[in-house]
């Protein structure tokens, strides 16, 4: 059927906007009252033509907008101006608000007079809700961006300038938005990256790749440094155009910092496993090698008593002697490193030993170093073993004047320090306590970091071949940790170098340092009982021991030996290798023995000591030990010392010295230290010495003189009174003050000091002399000293 068409246009026109339905088109009178009603405004607004014509307009605004007048303004502004468009909330019949898109044109007759208003609205709600979801979500991520403070987020140039600035930004970086916008981000990085190039860099490769990952050292706006993470994200456009960077930073330094602690004690715990392996390693060692030597050292004596008297024998024999004190010195040196040698600590004031030891540093170390000691007030006590201690200072000064060829100032300061977990200036493996400190200063070249980094290893060393084992620091490091301290290097390069020691403070009264006798050579008549698994040494300590007039009792382990006690046998000293075969223990055959002898006296040694009789690195207390490898003179003093008891020990230095004059020699050459700077008649009077059956040893200067004395048990120093360093009379002097028991004889061309001025004993030789005249002033001045 055919649908019927309107005659008129304006019937067409009525009917083309009844039937639309996506838009509200409706007419308003002059004064806002709805004159016609269409299809789309019944669906959009949900009134039906016969409920809404006739009512005003305002009807679909919001409660608030009819109060502010803004339907009455809406059909005003359309009139003036021609028409009204705006986008705004109304009001559905059911209350429910839509996003309305509005025009509003006024409508007039030919004559020009207003007729009313045409309004086309439009429900745009849904494309409202999704601009405010976009726009909710941009803001939130605002707030995200901004409220995020442990990053630091924001947006570069292409170029690389800053473009926006979260708050993150600003507490990590320390510059405001407004301070920083705008400038280049080179500003973060410090000035040898921007030297090579690494911000630029960063920036290529996100912009090739897309993103760049990377940690460094970053700038803040006071100049300080922190250790960042750092990504950089390439942000480009639809069109893949570049439009810029992401910048996300993160201050580690923290992760840094835990890192580095955590890898310093991963570096340690391998130290000291490594430490506690090599430890292992040359205990078992020493024990073996120092029971070599010990053979060896025992036979080239008695050989030396048998066959010295031809003097090329003699100097073979005692380069062979020499060899093995050096052996022993190296495994000495080994076991300190592995922390492992017996210790005998007393309590001492460390300013008393400085003080003792201060004109030994400065002649050691020359005219050309400043040496300065610093003490502070109310200085602690500590408790080490001196002995070793002051090797260990002598050690360290010589490293540091090695490290000043043109001179220099070496400064060692004694000081109390406190250590707890909050004071991070020590040692962080140290126990909290209270220490001793002394550092060591000098004002040398300083160390590179990777030299820094191993100078603590065993035989490394920046010494030239042939000059220094390499042990020195390491030897030094080990005591110190033995005895409950620490040591720790601080240098750079040009700076100098510092050595901090730290030694556990003691409550306890010091002890009086003195200066301990040479042993000499005394025998006796008791009986000793050897025991000793190794038949070499066995043998050759009997031999000896039976020259000294003891008798001697040997037994091979421990069951033999406590069979000999047990027999009844008159025996004075118990003299016991420390490790023993068998399933009795030295200790155990010791304690057994005291108490079945009464007042047997026992004497243990050993190569290597590891918790038999020394717990903690320290001799058990009361008990007496003879490392190996000995010679004749230590065997036979210790022999003596432990027999006599204290009623020996107690004997001043002086009357020890008269009782070692008188004593008989059993043909142990006397030992003559020679100083001479002219080469040519130092070895020329140190071979007359040996020919005539002295053990001549000889230095160049005072350096080397009082090395030898330190090595060696001197009695008799000829010196030459004016040395290319120093003064014999100085050497004479300070020698006396370490080593009492020194006879002095000064062999010059010029005239003898006068004993009145130099306020010491000894005797004078004019050059030339005779071996006639040498000979019998040496026998002199061990008996007597006379004045000069």
């Amino acid at each position: 059927m055919d649908q019927i068409r309107p005659e008129r246009d304006d019937d067409w026109e009525k009917e083309l906007v009844s039937r639309v339905s996506e838009y509200a088109i409706f007419r308003l009178t002059e004064t806002g009252e709805i004159a016609s009603w269409n299809a789309g405004a019944a669906r959009i607004k949900g009134y039906s033509a016969s409920e809404i014509i006739g009512r005003h307009f305002s009807i679909f605004y919001p409660r608030e907008d009819r109060e502010a007048g803004l339907p009455a303004a809406a059909l005003q502004k359309a009139h003036d101006e021609g028409q009204f468009a705006t986008e705004a909330w109304r009001i559905r019949k059911n209350g429910e608000r839509f996003w309305a898109s509005i025009l509003i044109t006024p409508l007039h007759a030919r004559d020009g007079t207003l007729t009313g208003f045409a309004k086309i609205v439009r429900d745009e709600t849904a494309k409202r809700l999704a601009y405010d979801a976009l726009h909710e979500n941009e803001r939130k991520f605002r707030l995200l961006v901004q409220g995020v403070t442990d990053y630091s987020i924001f947006m570069l140039s292409p170029e690389g300038e800053v473009t926006n600035w979260n708050l993150g930004a600003a507490r990590i970086k320390g510059y405001e938005a407004s301070e920083i916008i705008g400038t280049h981000f080179r500003r973060f990085y410090t000035p040898e990256d921007i030297e090579r190039g690494l911000p630029e860099r960063g920036l290529r490769i996100a912009a090739r790749e897309g993103r760049f990952e990377t940690e460094g050292w970053r700038v803040r706006k006071d100049g300080s440094r922190f250790w960042a993470n750092v990504v950089l994200d390439a942000i480009r456009d639809e069109h893949g155009r570049l439009v810029g960077y992401a910048k996300i930073t993160r201050d580690i330094s923290e992760r840094k910092a835990a890192q580095e602690q955590l890898e310093h004690a991963r570096a340690a715990l391998l130290q000291a496993q490594k430490m506690e392996a090599l430890g292992k390693l040359t205990g078992g060692v020493a024990h073996n090698f120092n029971n070599v030597l010990q053979v060896l050292r025992a036979n080239l004596e008695l050989l030396e008593r048998r066959h010295g008297h031809d003097s090329v024998s003699r100097e073979r024999l005692y380069r062979a002697i020499d060899a093995v004190e050096h052996g022993a010195l190296l495994a000495s040196q080994l076991l300190a490193f592995g922390r492992r040698q017996p210790l005998e600590p007393r309590v001492v004031n460390l300013s008393a030993m400085l003080a003792k030891m201060e004109d030994m540093l400065r002649h050691a170390l020359g005219e050309l170093i400043d040496v300065r000691i610093s003490v502070a007030g109310d200085l602690w006590n500590t408790l080490v073993d001196p002995n070793q201690l002051e090797s260990v200072v002598l050690n360290l000064a010589i490293n540091a004047r090695d490290a000043m060829p043109e001179g220099g100032e070496l400064t060692m300061a004694l000081s109390n320090a406190t250590f707890d977990a909050r004071n991070s200036a020590f040692a962080a493996d140290l126990a909290e306590g209270h220490y001793v400190q002394l550092a060591i200063t000098d004002t040398g070249a300083g160390m590179q970091r990777e030299v820094l980094e191993r100078a603590l290893e065993p035989y490394f060393s920046t010494k030239p071949e042939g000059e220094g084992t390499g042990l020195g620091l390491s030897m030094a490091y080990g005591f110190i940790k033995q005895s409950g301290g620490d040591m720790r290097i601080y240098s750079e390069p040009g700076q100098g170098t510092t050595v901090k020691v730290w030694l556990p403070r003691s409550s306890a009264r010091a002890s009086d340092l003195v200066a301990s006798p040479p042993a000499h050579i005394e025998g006796g008549t008791e009986t000793i009982l050897v025991v000793e698994d190794d038949a070499a040494i066995r043998s050759a300590v009997a031999e000896i021991l039976g020259e000294l007039g003891y008798s001697v009792l040997a037994a091979g382990d421990a069951q033999s030996a406590l069979a000999i006690v047990k027999s009844g046998a008159k025996i004075d000293l118990l003299f016991s290798d420390v490790v023993m075969p068998g399933p009795m223990r030295s200790t155990e055959l010791a304690s057994i023995a005291v108490r079945e002898v009464p007042g047997l006296k026992v004497l243990f040694t050993s190569g290597y000591v590891e918790n038999a009789i020394v717990h903690g690195g320290r001799l058990d207390e009361g008990v007496h030990l003879l490392s190996k490898p000995y010679g004749r003179a230590q065997l036979a003093g210790k022999i003596r010392q432990v027999l006599d008891g204290q009623r020996e020990a107690n004997k001043p230095a002086a009357a020890q010295r008269d009782a070692s004059a008188d004593a008989t020699p059993l043909s142990t050459p006397v030992s003559v230290l020679v100083v001479d700077d002219d080469a040519s008649s130092r070895e020329a009077l140190s071979e007359l010495l040996s020919e005539m059956g002295y053990d001549a040893r000889h230095a160049g200067d005072e350096h080397e003189a009082r090395c030898v004395l330190e090595e060696h048990a001197v009695q008799v120093l000829i010196t030459d009174i004016a040395l290319r360093d120093g003064s014999g009379i100085d050497l004479a002097r300070t020698s006396l003050q370490r080593y009492p028991w020194l006879n002095v004889i000064f062999a010059s061309g010029n005239e003898a000091p006068d004993a009145e001025e130099i306020g010491f004993e000894c005797a004078a030789l004019r050059k030339p002399f005779t071996a006639a005249q040498l000979g019998a002033l040496i026998e002199q001045v061990r008996v007597a000293p006379r004045a000069c």
